[in-house]
């Protein structure tokens, strides 16, 4: 067991992300219930221990296509705001009946690309969390894709979930993703890809591995995640990504076994919010 993940059992402020092919049954599109009790109750678990927990939740747009009956993803951004419009309302309702079941209070924290570009909702965000947070409730973040557009939005959840480490200061971030980690080349074209099994430090070379490609159902490839690490290391959080096929392995992580690929922090770097804002303006 490396002294990394030896000490993930040890983290305090967790986020967790979770995309939207890791929330439905790949030949209906429909939510996956015994995915979602498992994750939940894991979380559950996890606030049980003391631990501040936070939940980055991709799925509206999905889960509102599929109740309009559309067969593909939608293109246009009316028709995407349409559907998170009636795709967030019943995933939060499944969430809160799920997390109700273990006697967890779960908040709803819809979040648009203004929340770090304006200081003051910058700081109304943080203080939020915090209270939420202080109170014993897990916050369930998306993107507020009803009022986003193209010009202002975070474009995936895997940044969205680097961006909310570093609002709340984490010491922890989770990505459930599609794949079981960060590898030397795409598995799903090259069968003799390797899982890298931990990251010490970003190099180019990553970069130039990570070939950003999408699922049908989310918009985050391994480039993205590789962007959402690069803000968390340096912000001072581990961060993983494992398997959302496999919720039941997030113990595992936590107990320190090899599963995923886990990115070293770096708070040397002192990545700070304002300085990213500038560098998207330029």
């Amino acid at each position: 067991m490396s002294r990394v993940r030896e000490q993930l059992a040890r983290k305090n402020r967790i986020v967790i992300k979770i995309g939207s092919s890791s929330l439905v049954h790949s030949d209906t599109g429909r939510l996956d219930y015994v995915k979602l009790e498992k994750l939940v109750r894991f979380l559950c678990d996890l606030r049980n221990q003391g631990k501040d927990v936070i939940l980055v939740s991709s799925g509206a747009i999905g889960v509102g296509a599929m109740t309009l009956g559309l067969v593909n993803r939608p293109k246009t951004t009316s028709l995407k705001q349409a559907c998170a419009a009636v795709g967030q309302g019943q995933l939060m309702m499944t969430y809160q009946k799920l997390f109700s079941e273990y006697h967890q209070t779960s908040a709803q924290v819809l979040l648009t690309f203004d929340v770090i570009t304006s200081e003051e909702r910058r700081r109304n965000a943080i203080n939020t969390f915090n209270e939420l947070l202080q109170i014993g409730i897990i916050p369930v973040v998306n993107e507020n894709d009803t009022v986003a557009t193209e010009e202002i939005e975070f474009g995936d959840n895997d940044t969205l979930s680097a961006i909310v480490v570093a609002l709340v200061k984490a010491d922890c971030l989770v990505i459930m993703s599609d794949i079981d980690g960060l590898y030397t080349d795409d598995p799903h074209f090259d069968p003799n890809a390797s899982l890298i099994s931990e990251v010490p430090e970003i190099t180019e070379e990553l970069w130039t591995m990570a070939k950003g490609t999408a699922t049908s159902l989310g918009t985050g490839g391994m480039t993205t995640k590789l962007k959402a690490a690069s803000i968390a290391t340096a912000v001072g959080a581990d961060m993983a990504i494992l398997n959302g096929e496999r919720i039941e392995i997030l113990p595992e992580l936590f107990q320190g076994d090899d599963v995923g690929t886990v990115f070293h922090a770096h708070p040397e770097l002192h990545f700070q919010l304002e300085e990213y804002v500038k560098k998207l303006e330029m």
